[in-house]
């Protein structure tokens, strides 16, 4: 069996027509859920990209992973599951990013270039196709094609709307997926890690014409009473939106028209395994590392605590599960059980270090009793206190109150800063997040579940053995 991981960037969990959202046209992600299963509410655990990917990578949470910036290192002590599939006689092929930082400890040394950079590969990938930040490969190709090319990739990204489609960022990885698709002879294992939706908010060709502006939803406005978290968020330029009207809906149409680009490409990649003979023989994974605010809240972009920055789209087809063809999943799931899941389908023990669980039994129709009944995720923002002043150890713990855990239930949202605030909403009453809980009693009984969450998924890597008599449990997972 072949092993297919999509992951985009940025993507909506709300932005699926198969969620019934009233604007955006996704046909082609539409079929492959109807093919397979769609998991509706779906949880990345951390924000931006490097923290996101932790998580998805390695199955953990933030809080034993510790990624918690763009450049923060991946320790190497982690299994992976580029690793994963290595162990299990794959030859694991990267298309795109994967975001993460080098463990120094790896380093050559202090002048090793990994050291500068956020955008390391994800231990035990082969790199097909190189699509970090500069993206030099796809401005080559545009070169090449006649197009006066600026030196940033920022620029070029921008430009999208002034080029065809298939000249599109999107649309170059997909090509050289599918030219390596068409020449492999054996089961392969392929990572496509697509860029867009990301910002620049500048669809590619047609799609930048996609959606008319009058059509478009406008955000959900901001709280009248909010927590400093938010209220520096709507004052940093970087996650502040527009309040001009014109603006704001031309900033989401474009990110619908990536939205449906993304998913184009995703039906040419499906069109291939099918022209190849591959289809029923390939699992298939869709995901996104996290959300996007739209607007929301008076925010853009993500981070912060709110659910638009953690909602996000999961779509599995496993070919060997006919029966399930089009089941929707309403549990709560999240990204750290897409590593298990794949180990799993992949006939791998579920690494001692994963905090997420295997969705084989949803794949198979039944709902665990046991499953869990809230969705969690974490932002952490002490990068903007790093590079600005000393902040001594072990005296000063200024770094480590930058930090917010969430715990979203059915009826309600528990926020839990690292400075001591908090924050709980009423989902029952207002889904918006904009409705506050203040009674004691039931603040404290959301505390306590978040409590007990932590307390249940604290490193295990050594927890289940014990050294008596050779060695009682379980053994560390063997490093491929």
């Amino acid at each position: 069996m072949n092993v297919l991981f999509i992951t985009l960037d940025q993507f909506r969990g709300d932005c699926l027509s198969a969620a019934r959202h009233p604007v955006v046209r996704t046909p082609h992600l539409d079929a492959l859920a109807a093919d397979g299963v769609r998991f509706a509410r779906h949880y990345s655990q951390a924000a931006p990209c490097g923290p996101g990917r932790a998580c998805l990578y390695t199955g953990t949470y933030q809080f034993n992973n510790r990624v918690v910036a763009n450049g923060t290192p991946l320790d190497d002590r982690f299994d992976n599951i580029a690793r994963a599939a290595r162990r299990a006689g794959f030859a694991p092929t990267l298309f795109g990013y994967t975001d993460q930082g080098i463990d120094p400890r790896q380093a050559t040394g202090p002048q090793d270039p990994r050291l500068s950079t956020y955008e390391g590969v994800l231990p035990g990938f082969d790199v097909q196709l190189d699509l970090t930040e500069s993206h030099l490969p796809w401005l080559a190709w545009l070169e090449s094609l006649g197009y006066e090319v600026p030196g940033w990739a920022e620029r070029a990204l921008e430009s999208e709307p002034d080029r065809p489609a298939e000249h599109g960022v999107s649309a170059f990885l997909t090509n050289h997926l599918v030219d390596w698709l068409k020449r492999q002879e054996g089961p392969w294992f392929a990572h496509a890690s697509y860029y867009r939706p990301h910002p620049p908010f500048a669809a590619a060709g047609h799609w930048a014409r996609a959606y008319a502006r009058d059509t478009v939803p406008l955000p959900i406005p901001a709280a009248p009473e909010r927590h400093p978290l938010h209220e520096g968020m709507l004052s940093h330029k970087a996650t502040a939106f527009s309040s001009d009207e014109a603006v704001v809906r031309d900033v989401i149409a474009h990110y619908y028209g990536m939205v449906s680009a993304v998913d184009a490409e995703i039906g040419r990649v499906c069109e291939t395994l099918r022209q190849l003979g591959q289809w029923n023989d390939t699992f298939i994974v869709v995901a996104s590392d996290h959300g996007e605010y739209l607007g929301n809240h008076g925010l853009i972009q993500k981070g912060g605590f709110f659910e638009d920055s953690y909602h996000v789209p999961c779509i599995i087809r496993d070919p060997r599960r006919d029966r399930l063809r089009g089941a929707v999943v309403e549990a709560f799931t999240e990204n750290v059980d897409l590593f298990p899941t794949i180990c799993d389908a992949v006939g791998l023990d579920v690494p001692a270090q994963c905090d997420g669980l295997p969705l084989t039994p949803f794949l198979q129709g039944r709902v665990p009793p046991w499953w869990r009944d809230a969705a969690h995720w974490e932002f952490d923002w002490r990068d903007i206190f790093l590079p600005h002043g000393d902040h001594p150890w072990p005296w000063d713990r200024l770094l480590e109150h930058q930090h917010v855990a969430v715990r979203r239930s059915d009826d309600r949202a528990y926020v839990q800063f690292g400075d001591g605030s908090w924050s709980c909403f009423d989902l029952a009453a207002d889904p918006t997040w904009r409705t506050q809980i203040t009674n004691p009693s039931t603040v404290l009984a959301e505390a306590q579940r978040m409590l007990q969450w932590r307390s249940q998924h604290t490193d295990r890597t050594m927890t289940g053995m014990l050294l008596r008599n050779g060695g009682i449990g379980r053994w560390p997972p063997r490093r491929g």
